[in-house]
C-alpha cells in the first residue's frame, strides 16, 4: 500500500521540462536575433541596397529581397520543421500546420527571388555568382521537397508503405534544403559585404560590417540548432519513458 501511495503522488508530480523544449526554445531566441539584424540592416542602411539605382522602387525591392529570404523562407521553413516537435494535438494537425508554414516559407523563397529579377536587367543577367545558383537550386529542391510532402503525406489516396519508404527521403530533403538555404544567405551575405567593402569604401570595423557579420553568425547558429532539435532522440526517449511509467503506474493502481 506505501509502494502504491508513493507511487500515485510521485505521478501527480508534472514531468520535468522535455530536453527538446530547451532546444525549441533556443531556436526563438537565435530566430529573435537574427529578425532584429536583418531588420536593423534592411532599414538603417537601405542605401547600401542600390549602389546604381535610386528610385524608391527599386530601393523597396532590394530591401525585401534579405527580409523575405531570412524571415520568410529561412526562419518560417526552421518553425515548420519543429512543428511536430513542440505543438500539440492530433498528427493530421501537426502536418496541416506543417504543410501550411512550408507553403508561406516557400512563397516567400519565390517573391523574395522575383524581387532580383523585376528590373530592365532581365532573368539570366542576374545568374553570375555563386549565392544566385544556390538560391536556384534551393528553391527547386524547395518546391519539389513541398509537393512531394504534399502528395506523400496529406493525400490519403497513399498507402502507408509508400509514406513509410519516403518518409527517410522526406526528412533527409528537408534537412538538406534548410541547411543548404541558410549556406545560401551566408554567401549572399558575404557578397554582399565584400561589395560594399571594395566599392562603396565601407570600413571593415564599421557598424554595418559588424551587422552583417553578426547576421551571419546567427544564422550558421539558428541553422544548427534546429537541425540538431529535428534530428535529436532526447524527445522520443523521453515520450517513452513518461508513457512506460504512466503505463506502470495504471497497472499499480489496478
Amino acid at each position: 500500500m506505501a509502494a502504491l501511495s508513493s507511487s500515485s503522488s510521485s505521478s501527480s508530480f508534472p514531468p520535468p521540462p522535455s530536453p527538446i523544449s530547451h532546444l525549441v526554445f533556443f531556436v526563438r531566441i537565435s530566430g529573435l536575433g537574427v529578425s532584429f539584424l536583418v531588420v536593423s540592416w534592411a532599414l538603417n542602411f537601405k542605401s547600401s541596397f542600390l549602389p546604381q539605382s535610386t528610385s524608391q522602387e527599386g530601393l523597396i525591392y532590394a530591401v525585401l529581397h534579405p527580409l523575405l529570404m531570412v524571415l520568410g523562407f529561412i526562419i518560417i521553413s526552421g518553425e515548420a520543421i519543429l512543428v511536430h516537435r513542440w505543438l500539440p494535438g492530433s498528427r493530421n494537425l501537426k502536418k496541416s500546420v506543417h504543410l501550411s508554414l512550408q507553403g508561406v516559407a516557400l512563397a516567400s523563397g519565390v517573391f523574395g527571388m522575383w524581387t532580383k529579377f523585376h528590373r530592365n536587367d532581365g532573368v539570366l543577367a542576374n545568374f553570375y555568382s555563386l549565392h544566385s545558383w544556390m538560391g536556384l537550386i534551393c528553391i527547386s529542391l524547395f518546391g519539389a521537397q513541398w509537393l512531394m510532402g504534399f502528395m506523400s503525406f496529406w493525400h490519403r489516396g497513399e498507402v502507408r508503405s509508400t509514406r513509410m519508404n519516403v518518409l527517410p527521403w522526406h526528412i533527409f530533403l528537408g534537412l538538406y534544403t534548410y541547411g543548404l538555404a541558410v549556406a545560401t544567405a551566408e554567401t549572399g551575405l558575404l557578397e554582399k559585404l565584400t561589395f560594399l567593402q571594395t566599392t562603396r569604401n565601407v570600413s571593415r570595423r564599421s557598424l554595418e560590417s559588424m551587422v552583417v557579420n553578426g547576421l551571419g553568425l546567427g544564422l550558421a547558429l539558428l541553422g544548427g540548432i534546429v537541425i540538431l532539435a529535428a534530428v535529436s532522440p532526447m524527445y522520443d526517449t523521453l515520450q517513452r519513458k513518461l508513457m512506460y511509467s504512466s503505463d506502470r503506474t495504471k497497472n499499480l493502481k489496478s
